[in-house]
């Protein structure tokens, strides 16, 4: 028994060749988009966000609780 064939470009192609082509497609295609991306930027250690506080008590407040959770990092 022949397959079916079909004519792309000019030639006869048989249909399980286009599934096969048409799978291979699919699954190269998925498998390059989750590959993965590029590496993300490395962050600075140390470097904190502005203190944006309305008094002086509260910026020293989130001064020393930065500090204590630092420290608190280090130790574990």
């Amino acid at each position: 028994m022949g397959a079916q064939m079909y004519n792309v470009f000019g030639k006869q192609v048989a249909s399980q060749y286009l599934a096969m082509g048409v799978l291979a497609s699919l699954f190269g295609g998925v498998a390059l988009a989750t590959s993965g991306g590029s590496t993300p930027k490395p962050t600075t250690p140390g470097a904190t966000p502005p203190i944006n506080a309305s008094s002086s008590d509260e910026a020293d407040f989130i001064k020393k609780f930065l500090e204590q959770e630092g420290s608190a990092d280090k130790k574990h």
